[in-house]
């Protein structure tokens, strides 16, 4: 993903010559061809994210468009504050892309996880919050954050990631994507969790679940046209995210729930639990302690439509 958002980026600026690039000392190899295309625009701010933040506020008001890169916790943990005085406040158009968000980076202990972000981020006024599932997603929610007048946040994976699209679908922030039809169960995956959302479905429609997977790429703003359809339609809708349950897509949709009418679909939610992981590990061992598999969430699925009756 990271590669696709490097290459992207460069055929955009070079589309348009306000946009200008702000890392927090990494990617440097990974934006060589930025900056020989688009030279004088990529600026290494060094371990200071803080200070990133507020130069990239400062040239959004003076005209540019920066686009912010670096570690997701780094980028967002470090400077909460300048992220909701200077880019949110102020209304400034910034983008705020991390890399490696989740559970990318498992095998470097709980100093880079990130799984309680965008919980943190959504709360914050006029920030649009974005997490593409694949290098397609990745491309179109990078090219609809510089269409929009307002400030973004896009947590992205590391490299490696599978594809699910064979092409670049239409995309438009707070547009769901539908991915998969189905009748009985709704999974609503958001991010790197969706190719494991696709198998998941795969397995219960083995054992006979008609499952519809959709990828809900936008926290905030939620398309809340597909959540009235979903959970009016449904016998059960699940949320999937390699993010905290709380805050982040589950406890949107949980929020958004309580005041929607009576539906006629149960909730149910996937993602960490409320803990911090203080195993080191690879992404793929985090994802089976959390119980964020194909096997656990088609196991989990079918547990609450056989208690639900």
């Amino acid at each position: 993903m990271r590669n696709a958002f490097a290459k992207h980026i460069t055929a955009l600026a070079q589309k348009d010559e306000r946009i200008v690039l702000l890392s927090g000392d990494i990617g440097n190899r990974l934006f060589d061809d930025f900056k020989v295309k688009c030279p004088g625009r990529f600026f290494n701010c060094g371990v200071a994210e803080a200070n990133l933040i507020g130069m990239a506020a400062g040239m959004a008001l003076s005209g540019l468009r920066p686009v912010c890169y670096t570690i997701t916790p780094f980028i967002t943990y470090r400077c909460m504050e300048q992220i909701r005085i200077d880019v949110c406040y102020h209304h400034t158009p910034v983008i705020i892309v991390g890399t490696g968000a989740g559970l990318s980076y498992a095998s470097l202990g709980g100093t880079h996880h990130s799984c309680e972000e965008m919980g943190m981020l959504r709360l914050l006024p006029g920030l649009s919050v974005i997490a593409p599932a694949d290098e397609a997603e990745v491309r179109g929610s990078l090219t609809a954050a510089l269409q929009s007048p307002h400030p973004a946040f896009i947590r992205i994976g590391k490299k490696g990631e599978p594809k699910v699209h064979k092409t670049d679908p239409e995309f438009a922030i707070g547009k769901s994507i539908l991915i998969r039809e189905g009748t009985d169960v709704c999974l609503l995956s958001t991010g790197t969790m969706l190719p494991e959302a696709v198998a998941a479905a795969e397995k219960l429609g083995q054992a006979g679940v008609s499952t519809q997977v959709i990828s809900f790429h936008t926290i905030k703003p939620l398309d809340t046209e597909r959540l009235t359809q979903a959970f009016s339609r449904f016998k059960l809708v699940a949320t999937i995210e390699e993010h905290s349950v709380l805050g982040g897509l589950g406890g949107a949709v949980a929020e958004w729930l309580s005041d929607a009418p009576q539906p006629a679909a149960r909730l149910v939610r996937f993602g960490t639990r409320d803990e911090f992981l203080h195993e080191t590990c690879e992404q793929e061992q985090a994802r089976e302690f959390f119980g964020l598999t194909p096997a656990a969430i088609a196991r989990r699925i079918q547990e609450s439509l056989a208690a639900r009756g």
